[in-house]
Parts: structure tokens; sequence; C-alpha cells
């Protein structure tokens, strides 16, 4: 035998989580749910805001929109039952955020460095793990316990070592994140260990 022997362990160790399933993001003009899904509204060759949250389709005339909000003034509108303004956006300028299949998690690890994509059409990041990230507080987070994967959180704090000596970030929901900038409320937050989590 000449060459090295394969490592057994190389694509997945038994004690690593597998990353969540990642994000995709498809027009608002395809048949799919709008009501308080994250959207990205821009023009392609333009570019594309995130951060926003969507209402079902709205038609006026010929011309199909859809009103669009920003995040913490949606979580603001469910949580406290007040009306907020929200702009209507050409149905043609909006993209939703859905979450993809298993099977298309990339199988390669990612590459570092300048990453070009179209300008056609909003892109998104596979999911990256906390602990590969240089900053993580305020960051979207997904935390991956098993094959349930928790959603909808915010890193409250940068890594630091727990009272077990796990390196661990402190995360809430994105309700008392949003919270906590309007009301001025600590949030409630959990310890998780950062193999456990992936940003978003």
């Amino acid at each position: 035998m000449t060459g090295p022997l394969p490592d057994p362990f190389a694509d997945q160790p038994d004690w690593a989580p597998l990353p969540p399933r990642p994000l995709h993001v498809v027009p608002a003009t395809d048949r799919v749910e709008l009501r308080g899904r994250r959207v990205l509204v821009g023009l392609p060759g333009l570019g594309w805001r995130g951060d926003l949250r969507a209402d079902e389709r709205v038609v006026q005339g010929s011309r199909t929109y859809v009103p669009v909000i920003p995040e913490h003034e949606w979580y603001r509108a469910e949580s406290e039952q007040v009306e907020v303004f929200a702009p209507l956006v050409p149905v043609e300028r909006v993209w939703v955020e859905t979450v993809g299949d298993r099977r298309d998690v990339p199988a390669v690890p990612r590459e570092s460095g300048i990453r070009l994509v179209s300008l056609d059409a909003p892109a998104h990041r596979a999911p990256t793990p906390v602990f590969e990230a240089d900053a993580v507080a305020g960051r979207r987070v997904v935390h991956v316990l098993g094959s349930t994967e928790h959603r909808d959180l915010r890193a409250v704090t940068e890594t630091y070592s727990g009272a077990d000596g796990d390196i661990c970030v402190r995360v809430t929901s994105e309700l008392e994140w949003y919270r906590w900038a309007w009301r001025g409320q600590a949030p409630n937050t959990l310890e998780v260990p950062v193999h456990l989590l992936w940003i978003e």
C-alpha cells in the first residue's frame, strides 16, 4: 500500500452536530405564504435590504403589492397588538427566506475569502458554525439540538467560558431581543455551547 489511509472521521465526527437546514431566497411571486415571513426587498443590479417581515399580498388595480415591515416593528405589532406603518412594495421586488432541505446542506467545507454572487437575486450564505465566526453578538443564530432546529434566536453575548468550562454564547428569542430595544426590558437568555450554534 503506497498511499495514506483514509480518515474514517473526515466527513462528520460522531460528536459534531449536523448543520441546520440552509435558507433559500425565493421570489414572492412564487406561491409562497408571506404573513410573518422574513423578506428581502430590492432591485436586481442595485442591492437588497433585509431584517424585514411581510404581511399577505394586497391587490390594487392590476398590481400586486406586499406590505413590508421592519422586523422590530413587526414583533412590536404582534406582541403589543398595535398598528404599524407598512409600505406596499411591488411583489416583483420582494424575495422570501425559506428553509431548504437537509440534502441542500453543502457536503464540501466552506472556503474562506471573497465569494462572488450574481446581482440578479439576493444571495444567502450557508449556515456558519459560531466557533468559526469572529463576532456573534446581535446575529441571527440557529440552535441545533439533535435533529431539532430552534430558529428566530439572537445571540446576546460573544463567546465566553461557561461555568462547566464549555465555550458558550447566551441567546434569546427575537421577540425578547426586540422587546429589549423598545421597552428596555432585559431579555431572558439561555446559555448554549458554541458547537450547537450556527449563524443563519
